[in-house]
């Protein structure tokens, strides 16, 4: 599918035609989409469907008549019937108008849509394209408030009973995280890509917005680090509470045993070979 949007006054409009310093956003295209973007601004169709693979990594290309920018944005997905956090390039490009590329509809991408930013204008490339990686780590380090807040439920449920949903919960909480550190680290050298490019006009504002997003991904990277510790201080002890759980559970079969082995004990000495007379009862 693609969109086109322009700003007038910033005040963000829908258009239909084609225009200088427009958006053209592209969410899940197809190949003949694709094939009408690549044909109509002179790009390599194979670095425009690059960011449709979940696989591709983050990176800065520099090409004749165009810049391209992968980086991983982060997303929801249903894992086991349940919310959970993953990562999915997204691809920006530089040409007469700026190109979004992405595999399929995020929130990074519709908060721009909601007319929520201030001073949003598609016209500034270089801005916009600052605009969705601050976006972007932001939306890093609200996730992790939410897995943080899910480890917290967790740890409150140990002190009653753990379910085996919880170790399982734990163990996606864990691949979130790792999730998020790979991609936050790849995006950091992206940024830092764009810091040494000499061929972006740097306005004040500008690099201003750069240096927030340089430390708003530090930011993000640190939170997952600090997360990823403590998860796993969570997952050492529910394991500590389910084995003194089973050891509680073995005393008390311990003793069950105990009781009913002393009729057995009793019988054994008064067996076949002690006269009926010493026999009590």
């Amino acid at each position: 599918m693609i969109s086109k949007y322009i700003t007038n006054n910033h005040v963000l409009e829908e258009i239909t035609e084609y225009m200088p310093g427009m958006w053209i956003n592209m969410t899940s295209p197809s190949h003949d989409e694709s094939k009408e973007i690549s044909e109509k601004y002179n790009i390599d169709i194979s670095d425009l469907r690059a960011p449709l693979d979940d696989e591709e990594s983050s990176r800065v290309d520099i090409n004749d008549g165009y810049v391209l920018i992968i980086f991983d944005i982060p997303t929801v997905e249903i894992r086991h019937n349940q919310e959970a956090y993953t990562t999915i390039p997204l691809g920006v490009i530089w040409t007469d108008a700026i190109i979004t590329v992405c595999s399929k509809e995020t929130p990074v991408i519709k908060y721009f849509m909601s007319a929520q930013l201030k001073d949003f204008t598609t016209k500034k490339q270089v801005r916009f394209t600052y605009q969705i990686l601050y976006r972007t780590s932001t939306l890093y380090q609200s996730y992790l408030r939410i897995i943080d807040r899910k480890r917290l439920e967790m740890e409150e449920r140990m002190g009653k009973a753990t379910e085996d949903s919880d170790i399982i919960n734990l163990h996606e909480l864990e691949s979130n995280l790792v999730y998020f550190d790979t991609s936050l680290r790849a995006n950091r050298m992206v940024v830092d890509r764009l810091t040494r490019y000499s061929g972006i006009k740097k306005f004040p504002d500008d690099q201003e917005l750069l240096d927030d997003v340089v430390v708003e991904n530090l930011q993000a990277i640190e939170m997952t680090q600090i997360y990823r510790d403590i998860l796993k201080g969570t997952r050492e002890l529910m394991s500590t509470v389910i084995d003194n759980r089973l050891n509680n559970i073995m005393k008390y079969l311990a003793s069950i045993t105990i009781v009913m082995a002393i009729p057995t004990i009793i019988s054994g000495i008064y067996g076949m070979n002690v006269s009926s007379k010493w026999v009590p009862l």
